[in-house]
């Protein structure tokens, strides 16, 4: 009895227990929290310096790569003015014009493409021309300046020459050189010797007895600064020693015989060093703010109700709002939207329904990374939820987004609401280290008109978004009925189309000839895919490849394609069969080892099968997949880029890409009509395809007019409905059959 009254008055022998038990437990929180933020230090660290060691490694690779294309493109940029046939005829006079080399052979190539130095020798080796950046230098005085280097080139090409080396008219690479690294008048340099030979076969040279063409481009003068420049490579310059401070980074430069002859070095950017700096601050503030929370909830404790109650409403904030925009998640929005269409059998207001979706999303985090794809979404999380300040904002997940708009004429104001999102969205996001510009598609649905229901009002908010990006991205469209009949009969199509694939039956393929623009000569035809439909009739590409492609049946019907017309081609005389590769085709990283099992069961030879791709796909293919055709052209297919013209087309993106070809839109070649001087776009595009030693087709050539001005200015081949329309197999294979015995 006397126990319980002291237990009862707050005797110290039972406060005793009760205060070592909150010192053990303030003793095992401030030991966990320690651990807790050792081992977050710890990662943090670690993962920091693997991020560097990543980065830097990619720099390396760049770097190797950049040197490696650079020392492969000054021979080719060479040849731009050696295999020329009038450059062989001006050599060839007496006396040889000086003003003329000055012209073609040295200053266009320093202007141009930045060579510094440019000689010259006849058939003796004998130096005839000499130019030193820009001017012209005494020839005989360079020669002996350039030292051995240039003359162990010299007589190296000159071997090769005499000993038959072979040009391939077809190949980017039009003659044989010589080329080295070394060091010229003291400074580092890439020297490239080249013969000048014809371009046409009508000036031919006896081997050996060419006049030998020597460019030297030094790496430590402006090549150095303008890689700096253009990779954003900090304090990147030549240096003859290793570096001697361990935070940089170097790439060695040797010669063909291992000899070294220097190093291109420069600050390597850290990521993970520059996270920690940026981090570092936030995070010990972080940890004191942790260490005053515990503290305070410690001392706190015996308001343990009253936390519980905290957490309890902090738990049940997490399970109704999106973690990464503090949005509503799906289940918030779910229960806002019954109760939203409740209340509008008693307000008689009217209610819109807004689907955003982000354009190409996939793309930023795959190339810009998951972090900057989180920061974007945020980003959107904020312009959505300042736009629409009354109402429900909702993520959805991934890059959707849904908004509840409430209105006395919800779809008049829904329409203001996407066009203010559309004008936002036209300019660029700033992310705080970068800006993003991505568009987004907004399908709308509105209540009572289209539904009271949930489910429903969401199944057609969701087909007008379909709707907005079936039509072309960055737009919105508000459901109508006949959206719904489209996806059904999309549903239809796809079934329909699997049937047809399956027996083989309806599914055929046309044959678009196309002729050499100078005396018409049949030198192909595209492969067209077309569906003859037992109810819909004859059906194009543009009706059923967009539903293969979103329902997973591309790949196998581009197959079909590509094996069909190879059978076909076969049989003829000669001529290139042009087959369409889909962008998921692409991205298939044994795209090389099927089209060459295809070429080998139906015995048709590499060399007269052209692939046509799109820029777009061939930009968004993976490294593996740029390296199979790069497999397939070593092989003799020729790589043709498709739809040149349009979308973000230019020669810049060009320089990276390994093909034969370029085709000219139809889009550029309806533009020539009658009474006008022509396209300058297209001439300016056949002009620099030529100097980039690359050949032009130009499609839909339908006009008389057409054909003339693209034939004047030089492009090589011409398609389209003037010159034939798509024939089938037997009509194509006999077109190529008359055309042999003409």
């Amino acid at each position: 009895m006397l126990t319980e009254r002291f237990l009862r008055q707050g005797d110290p022998l039972a406060v005793a227990p009760r205060e070592a038990l909150t010192s053990q437990i303030i003793a095992r929180t401030v030991f966990v929290v320690l651990l807790m933020a050792a081992m977050l230090a710890g990662f943090l660290w670690y993962a920091a310096r693997k991020a560097d060691e990543l980065a830097i490694d990619r720099q390396h690779k760049l770097i190797s790569t950049v040197l490696d294309q650079t020392f492969r493109s000054i021979p080719h940029e060479q040849e731009a003015a050696t295999v020329w046939d009038d450059a062989v005829e001006q050599l060839a006079r007496r006396p040889i014009d000086q003003n003329w080399l000055d012209d073609n052979l040295g200053l266009w190539l320093h202007t141009y493409y930045g060579h510094d130095e440019v000689f010259i020798v006849d058939p003796d080796d004998r130096p005839v021309h000499a130019m030193r950046n820009g001017r012209r230098d005494d020839a005989v005085r360079y020669a002996r300046s350039i030292g051995t280097v240039g003359r162990a080139l010299i007589a190296e090409l000159r071997a090769k020459m005499r000993g038959g080396a072979k040009i391939s008219r077809q190949g980017t690479v039009l003659s044989p050189g010589a080329i080295d690294l070394a060091t010229i008048h003291g400074h580092p340099a890439i020297i490239s010797a080249k013969p000048v030979v014809t371009d046409t076969g009508e000036r031919p040279v006896p081997p050996g007895r060419e006049y030998v063409h020597v460019s030297v481009r030094y790496l430590d003068g402006s090549f150095g600064a303008d890689l700096a420049r253009r990779y954003q490579l900090e304090r990147g310059h030549f240096s003859y020693l290793s570096p001697a401070d361990p935070d940089d980074s170097s790439v060695a430069l040797r010669t063909r015989s291992g000899e070294r002859i220097g190093y291109f070095v420069w600050e390597p950017f850290r990521p993970g060093r520059a996270m920690l700096r940026q981090v570092a601050p936030v995070l010990v503030v972080s940890l004191l703010l942790v260490f005053a929370l515990v503290a305070w909830l410690l001392h706190r404790i015996s308001r343990g109700t009253r936390q519980l109650s905290a957490a309890k409403a902090e738990a049940q904030h997490l399970a109704d709002h999106d973690p990464l925009t503090g949005l509503a998640n799906r289940a918030l929005f779910d229960r806002r939207l019954n109760e939203r269409l409740g209340e509008i059998c008693l307000t008689g207001r009217s209610l819109a329904l807004i689907y955003v979706d982000l354009d190409h999303f996939k793309n930023v985090n795959d190339h810009l990374g998951h972090p900057t794809g989180d920061q974007l979404i945020r980003a959107l999380a904020k312009i959505l939820s300042d736009l629409a300040p009354g109402d429900v904002v909702a993520r959805l997940g991934g890059d959707e987004f849904a908004i509840i708009h409430g209105s006395d004429n919800s779809a008049a104001t829904a329409e203001q609401l996407a066009r203010s999102i559309h004008r936002t969205l036209a300019r660029p996001i700033d992310l705080g280290n970068g800006e993003v510009l991505i568009g987004a598609s907004i399908g709308v649905a509105v209540a009572p008109q289209d539904g009271l229901d949930r489910v429903e009002l969401v199944r057609k908010a969701d087909i007008a978004l379909y709707d907005a990006k079936r039509g072309g991205r960055r737009r919105h469209s508000f459901y109508a009925e006949t959206m719904g009949e489209r996806i059904r009969d999309r549903h239809e199509i796809e079934a329909e189309l699997r049937e047809a694939m399956r027996t083989g039956e309806g599914l055929d393929i046309a044959y678009q000839p196309y002729f050499a623009a100078k005396g018409g000569l049949l030198l192909g035809a595209e492969a067209l895919i077309r569906w003859d439909h037992p109810v819909r009739g004859r059906m194009l590409p543009a009706q059923f490849v967009p539903v293969a492609e979103e329902c997973g049946l591309i790949e196998t019907l581009g197959e079909w394609v590509l094996e069909q017309a190879c059978l076909v081609a076969a049989r003829w005389p000669a001529g290139t069969i042009s087959v369409n590769l889909s962008a998921m085709q692409l991205r298939n990283p044994a795209l090389a080892e099927r089209v060459y099992a295809i070429l080998r069961r139906t015995r048709l030879s590499p060399n007269r099968l052209e692939l046509e791709i799109t820029e777009t796909s061939f930009v968004d293919s993976s490294e593996k997949c740029r390296a199979n055709l790069g497999w397939l052209r070593d092989i003799g297919v020729r790589i043709a880029l498709d739809d040149f013209g349009t979308g973000y087309s230019s020669f810049r993106h060009l320089r990276g890409f390994e093909v034969d070809r370029i085709k000219i839109d139809r889009s550029f070649v309806s533009t020539i009509q009658p009474g006008q001087a022509g396209s300058p776009v297209i001439q300016a595009i056949v002009d620099l395809a030529r100097l980039s030693g690359l050949e032009t087709t130009a499609e839909g050539v339908e006009t008389e007019q057409q054909r003339l001005f693209l034939t004047s200015i030089g492009c090589d081949v011409l398609q389209g409905f003037l010159l034939a329309e798509p024939l089938g197999a037997a009509a194509i294979e006999a077109r190529f059959f008359a055309e042999l015995h003409q």
